[in-house]
């Protein structure tokens, strides 16, 4: 009997010395190895404490939103440079054709000139500016990138189904194939977009790489293009040489 009440004494003891109530792993000053290269944070699953990792590091995602401020864009920056200097090399090399003009020359008038700098809609909404903005791609060997732009508002004027698919397979031949030497810097998930689209195109087809260009436009070339010579030509009131007219 002594020994029962000695051995019932003593088992409460023991229960409660097998249960763990010392620091979880992110309490302690360190772990295995001298610590983790993340921060853990505790999270509650099932009334107990559990480790989860996070990294304050991890850029957003944002792939489904070109014109968001991100390293999304920048990276399609850095892109369109790589192909303008392989462009500018090639030209150097086989001496390529300049590509033949899609507007009338206009003379833009003073005050459009001025109006060009308030915003880059301005600039493309007005057919005088487009010419001129084209003039300055075609210095920087971007020159497609407005005739891909151009390609893909006529495409949305066409009604006729058969018209719209030869102009959607010609466009995707100039401008999205990357055989073409006239090839645009698209992102691979507009390039799967039109890739799906192709099967039926319609005129709305390049929609999304039309944005893609504009906004690679806008951030890319227009800044450069208020502060070259050709513009600067314009706003002093002097001629504008252009191989256009």
């Amino acid at each position: 009997m002594c020994l029962r009440k000695r051995s019932a004494r003593r088992r409460p003891e023991l229960l409660s010395a097998r249960i763990y109530t010392g620091p979880e792993p992110a309490e302690l000053g360190g772990g295995m190895g001298g610590g983790c290269s993340d921060p853990l944070t505790l999270g509650t699953v099932g009334g107990r404490e559990a480790a989860t990792t996070h990294n304050p590091q991890r850029p957003s995602a944002c792939c489904f939103c070109w014109c968001c401020c991100c390293s999304c864009s920048c990276v399609a920056i850095r892109n369109e440079e790589e192909r303008r200097r392989r462009r500018r090399r090639k030209s150097q090399e086989t001496k390529m054709d300049t590509l033949p003009s899609c507007e009338d020359c206009l003379q833009p008038s003073e005050e459009e000139v001025r109006l060009w700098a308030r915003s880059f809609d301005k600039l493309m909404r007005n057919p005088a500016g487009r010419n001129v903005f084209r003039e300055f791609l075609r210095t920087e060997y971007s020159e497609e990138n407005m005739m891909f732009w151009l390609a893909c508002e006529d495409l949305k004027e066409e009604d006729n189904r058969s018209r719209v698919e030869a102009k959607a397979l010609s466009i995707y031949e100039d401008y999205v194939s990357i055989l073409s030497p006239k090839e645009v810097s698209l992102d691979s998930r507009v390039r799967e977009v039109i890739n799906k689209k192709m099967q039926e195109p319609t005129a709305l087809t390049f929609d999304d790489a039309q944005l893609q260009i504009y906004t690679l436009m806008h951030r890319d070339s227009y800044p450069r293009f208020l502060s070259s010579s050709i513009y600067s030509a314009l706003i002093n009131g002097g001629s504008r040489s252009s191989s256009e007219c």
